[in-house]
């Protein structure tokens, strides 16, 4: 599988996505994906299987506003490109795809782009079954949020760039098992050893 951003050819494949994996009250539009890729491609992470199918992806704007609203969801002007925030709208697999750590896999890219992008964090929301998926990247429970998107009860999860992420994330795992080990050897062995 390989991750890369969203271009405009690539507007009706992610709506199929999204339809395969919302219901059809929660699910973004063609018309609205069309609006959100045109403003902010670079909130998009798409991820393709060994043929060029997509199969998953994670999007959402960078905003000033610290709290994911549904006016954001309506409005893609609400993407500031030098903002404090990462929102996400969506992390999905397609149902055939599901349980086999893509939804892992392009959320950890999205986060370590938006750490490395000097942002405060990440917001999105959920639904109360995914929260302990959330929690294990360190997004912390805000509780019910303000939003009534598509009818649905969300919880807001927050994951904050901070002093202690960085500790605790500070080798960031590489899509490259090779620089892991390289990582880890210098970090535990002082670069000696070369397993």
């Amino acid at each position: 599988m390989y991750i890369k951003k969203a271009r405009v050819e690539d507007i009706d494949r992610i709506a199929e996505v999204e339809a395969a994996c919302f219901p059809e009250k929660e699910a973004a539009s063609a018309e609205r994906i069309a609006e959100r890729v045109r403003t902010y491609p670079e909130g998009f992470w798409l991820g393709f299987d060994d043929f060029r199918q997509l199969i998953c992806y994670a999007g959402g704007p960078v905003t000033m506003e610290k709290d994911l609203t549904d006016e954001m969801y309506a409005d893609p002007s609400c993407h500031t490109a030098d903002g404090d925030w990462q929102m996400i709208f969506s992390v999905c697999a397609l149902p055939d795809h599901r349980h086999q750590g893509l939804g892992t896999w392009i959320l950890n890219r999205a986060i370590r782009e938006a750490r490395s992008k000097d942002r405060k964090g990440v917001v999105l929301t959920c639904k109360e079954p995914m929260i302990s998926f959330y929690e294990r990247f360190g997004f912390v429970n805000e509780g019910l949020s303000e939003s009534e998107h598509g009818g649905a009860p969300w919880y807001q999860m927050r994951l904050v760039f901070d002093e202690e992420y960085d500790l605790v994330h500070q080798f960031d795992v590489s899509d490259i098992p090779e620089e892991n080990m390289r990582m880890f050897n210098s970090v535990f062995w002082g670069g000696g050893v070369d397993i």
